[in-house]
């Protein structure tokens, strides 16, 4: 699986964006996909993740604000940010990781996953 990311761009506080990630091939059955973000100097972190049941989970930092879909038939993942705040702006990623029988919820952590994207900036300013 390769993934692509877009939809990047400058945006004033407050403003909206929608990321996309489009896969290589379907993902939906078989992988749990995430959207991730490292800001300069600091850790990757995880934002939001879906599964193939279409559980979501979210950051603290983004609930309420974010949301992750993924477009089965289109093989892409997006995530539409809304009311955004200049500590959003990072280096955004997705990933993919085949699902885990042990996983009650999408994870978060960057670890669990092993396929990535080569990101997209989002800087809010």
């Amino acid at each position: 699986v390769q993934l692509v990311e877009s939809g990047g761009g400058s945006m004033q506080p407050g403003g909206s964006l929608r990321l996309s990630c489009a896969a290589s091939e379907d993902t939906y059955r078989d992988y749990c996909m995430g959207w991730f973000r490292q800001a300069p100097g600091k850790d990757r972190e995880g934002v939001a993740g879906i599964d193939s049941d279409g559980y979501t989970t979210y950051a603290n930092s983004v609930k309420g604000r974010f949301t992750i879909s993924q477009d089965n038939a289109k093989n892409t993942l997006y995530l539409q940010m809304n009311s955004l705040k200049p500590e959003d702006t990072a280096m955004y990623y997705c990933a993919a990781e085949r699902l885990h029988l042990g996983w009650a919820r999408p994870p978060l952590a960057p670890t669990e996953y092993r396929i990535w994207g080569q990101g997209t900036q989002v800087t809010v300013s």
